[in-house]
């Protein structure tokens, strides 16, 4: 079904200087979606237009791509990166590992009655412990001692981080909670617009001419770190790792070449190829790390569409998905979504936005 955005939708406010209250909305509970859905291609899909918005179901994406484009998916792989320990004293501590940085030592945030300093331990199932070594901002550089490594025994010991809105346990669903194309280890929070693909669906892509290439962003925790001050320029992004490999590059090279159009499938996969890209819409290929922050006013360099999911009131996502299809455009699509009970968040339905 079609419905006409307001005519504000086409308006764009280039002289606006928003703030943290414009991303704002009221959002009834029972839209945030506590389980994925039946099947990983079964959810909604809203195709917003700049003079249109469509509800579709996920299926008929590959009918709204040509062939010729390039739809670009992030391949990072959520690992099991929460655990429970306990302190000397007895205390209990949760761990959320944000980053290994080698077999014995990452960073992580803790939580706990009496945050451990400089030097304190923590011991973890398994024969596991760890020591504080240094506090940097809002996380802990730990070293760890009793396993081979740390990254193998958090596969077997740690568990999935859902997102703190999602209130049930992972238990089956811990492998939902992945993109079926995870390859590389070492995210904390998934690509959620990617949890819609299934093999069927891949294939419909490639049917139709669709080029499919990857890159790594490593999601971090911070993903869902609130912006605490209304004025945005005081904001500070986290900082994740990414990788651009040389074969994306060169499928992007080709996708201008013909004519195509570049689909970020994510709004990871979407910072990490602005943080490479170029003033001629190419990327620069390797490893890197990025604190990209894009707000409306942003000028976009490589994607022509995105697909993502609905994301948090006052977030940076929301910030980002506005910068990219137009602030007035996505508050009328989300007026909607609302208004037609689409469902919201990491297990919720998509929308598909064009720049």
């Amino acid at each position: 079904m079609a419905v006409q955005p307001p005519a504000a939708a086409s308006r764009p406010k280039h002289d606006r200087v928003y703030t943290l209250s414009d991303f704002d909305y009221t959002l009834p509970p029972e839209l945030v979606a506590q389980h994925p859905a039946a099947t990983r291609s079964a959810s909604r899909l809203l195709e917003v237009r700049s003079d249109a918005l469509v509800d579709r179901t996920f299926v008929d994406l590959p009918s709204l791509l040509a062939p010729g484009d390039l739809a670009v998916f992030n391949d990072t792989r959520v690992i099991r990166a929460r655990v429970h320990g306990t302190k000397p004293s007895g205390g209990r501590v949760e761990m959320l590992v944000e980053r290994v940085l080698a077999d014995d030592e990452a960073l992580v945030q803790l939580r706990a009655s009496h945050l451990p300093r400089p030097g304190g331990l923590v011991e973890f199932d398994a024969g596991l412990a760890g020591e504080v070594v240094e506090r940097r901002d809002r996380l802990f550089h730990m070293r760890f001692r009793g396993a081979r490594s740390l990254q193998e025994w958090l596969e077997q010991h740690g568990e999935i981080p859902l997102p703190p809105y999602i209130t049930q346990p992972a238990g089956n669903d811990a492998e939902r909670y992945q993109t079926v194309y995870a390859k590389h280890a070492g995210a904390v929070a998934a690509p959620t617009a990617g949890f819609h693909f299934d093999a069927t669906t891949l294939e419909a892509l490639a049917h139709r001419g669709v080029e499919r290439a990857f890159v790594t962003l490593h999601v971090g925790a911070g993903t869902f770190q609130p912006v605490g001050s209304e004025d945005l320029s005081q904001h500070r992004m986290h900082s994740e790792r990414f990788d651009i490999p040389t074969a994306t590059a060169q499928a992007i090279d080709r996708t201008r070449a013909r004519g195509g159009r570049v689909l970020a499938v994510g709004t990871t996969s979407l910072r990490a190829l602005e943080s490479a890209a170029r003033y001629d819409g190419t990327v620069d290929a390797g490893a890197s790390e990025t604190s990209l922050f894009i707000t409306p006013g942003y000028r976009f360099r490589v994607a022509d569409l995105l697909l993502t999911n609905f994301h948090l009131p006052r977030s940076t996502l929301l910030m980002l998905v506005s910068a990219f299809a137009g602030y007035d455009t996505i508050r009328a699509a989300y007026a909607h979504a609302i208004r037609e009970r689409y469902r919201f968040f990491s297990y919720g339905d998509a929308m598909l936005l064009r720049r």
